[in-house]
């Protein structure tokens, strides 16, 4: 990164989400409150699932890398807007800035892969039950995993490439609480149409591809719950999948609002309040849906506690 041949601005200030000293302190703890929710929890269903072998499942393969995910994805936001909630500077730097996107994009990119994967999952699990243990292999289970990944590494890799083209002369004042690409698209000297299309034409893709992925999975979902005739049938049928969709449900609908639109349409009000939903607080959110609506991971929660209880 020549930052003397793309650029004259060597850092960037970002404005934040209030301009109020009390409101920026409320912030703060309510920030650091979800944080530390967030490591927690993510944590402890990362360890849940390795410890308990009955959770060695496909299912909760793909959840322990959703948790991972989603406490790096918070990690990459959360500390540094906590430091600017309450520091007199808000500066980063032009490498900082970009760094932060790479990992934002990279990790946004991946959770999409990943829940449409996870709707697969689901898909074998209730539309065909007795081949679930040959189709959902753990070599498919790797390689869909790998696959998530290196398209999320890719698409993030490029992103940034063409982030780095662009030229920022004037202003270094980023209104927003993070490196997100359109705010810092609004500071390019040079005309970053090419660059936003690029941008609109990967992210959209990713997202439309696993949206399409998470439809069909459903809608032969629905289908087939359709079939079964009794009633508890359905439900424990419908149970199996719910945390995912309302994960999903979650997820999707605050990255459409905020990205699939033209840049022209930004709302800095708006978006910023979505990017908050996403970033800091749907990390936080989503160990609880798949803990507290999961009756297994509660029963493998009691069975460590039981078990440690019995080596002490």
């Amino acid at each position: 990164m020549d930052r003397r041949n793309n650029t004259m601005v060597s850092d960037f200030i970002l404005l934040g989400l209030t301009d109020s000293k009390e409101l920026r302190l409320v912030l703060f703890h309510l920030f650091l409150l979800i944080y530390l929710v967030t490591v927690l929890g993510n944590t402890g269903m990362i360890l849940i699932i390795r410890l308990d072998l009955q959770l060695h499942t496909p299912m909760y393969f793909f959840l322990s890398h959703l948790s991972f995910i989603d406490l790096s994805y918070s990690s990459v936001i959360t500390p540094k807007t906590l430091e600017n909630l309450i520091a007199s500077t808000k500066h980063i730097s032009f490498r900082g800035c970009l760094a932060q996107m790479y990992f934002f994009v990279f990790l946004g990119a991946t959770e999409c892969l990943l829940l449409s994967s996870m709707a697969y999952d689901r898909y074998v699990a209730i539309c065909k039950p007795l081949q679930y243990p040959v189709i959902m292999s753990p070599s498919l289970c790797c390689s869909l995993i790998i696959v998530t990944y290196l398209i999320g590494f890719s698409e993030s890799l490029v992103n940034v490439m063409y982030m780095n083209t662009l030229h920022f002369c004037d202003s270094n004042v980023v209104h927003h609480f993070f490196c997100d690409t359109t705010p810092i698209l609004a500071l390019s000297c040079t005309d970053p149409h090419d660059v936003e299309t690029m941008i609109f034409i990967l992210g959209g893709s990713t997202l439309v591809a696993s949206l399409i992925t998470i439809s069909v999975s459903y809608a032969s979902i629905l289908s087939t719950i359709l079939k079964i005739n009794s009633t508890s049938g359905k439900q424990k049928a419908f149970s199996t999948c719910a945390s995912h969709l309302l994960g999903v449900t979650i997820f999707y609908g605050t990255m459409i609002f905020t990205y699939l639109k033209p840049r022209s349409s930004y709302s800095l009000g708006k978006d910023q309040v979505a990017s908050v939903f996403y970033t800091i607080v749907i990390p936080m959110l989503n160990p609880l849906i798949y803990s507290l609506r999961n009756k297994e991971v509660k029963k493998a929660v009691i069975r460590l506690l039981q078990k440690r209880e019995s080596t002490s």
